[in-house]
């Protein structure tokens, strides 16, 4: 079977905190042929674990590359790769997923009114704007 996983499966497979729902997100995972796991999954993945249940930074990004270094699972490496480098430098996941997927859309400049997001974009070396 190819699954699409949702948010709960991998939070579920990682946090372990209800062991039936655990095992069965474990089992599913493991036994898929194909896990899919899209960019907005990795996002409210990582917000779940740093924000619901206070993991750090290093090992919600330790996590997010186990998934990745699983031979069944399928990903949009990239954008992926771009949310780690920013939370790795200490800023939000989604931030580097959202400015690295803009760009791709065609998007020159990331505006935000997230002050820290700005500074890490042009630290990064890329276009950014404060909003006020």
């Amino acid at each position: 079977m190819k699954i699409t996983a949702d948010t709960n499966v991998l939070v579920r497979a990682v946090v372990m905190d209800d062991l039936t729902q655990a095992r069965a997100a474990q089992k599913a995972l493991l036994a898929a042929e194909l896990v899919a796991i899209t960019p907005a999954t990795f996002c409210e993945f990582a917000w779940v674990l740093g924000r619901g249940y206070g993991v750090a930074r290093t090992d919600v990004s330790a996590a997010i590359r186990r998934f990745l270094s699983s031979a069944n699972v399928v990903a949009h490496r990239p954008v992926i790769e771009a949310g780690l480098e920013v939370l790795d430098d200490g800023g939000d996941f989604a931030d580097g997923v959202i400015a690295y997927d803009g760009a791709l859309l065609g998007g020159e400049t990331f505006a935000s009114f997230d002050k820290d997001a700005v500074r890490r974009c042009i630290k990064r070396g890329n276009k950014a704007l404060l909003l006020a």
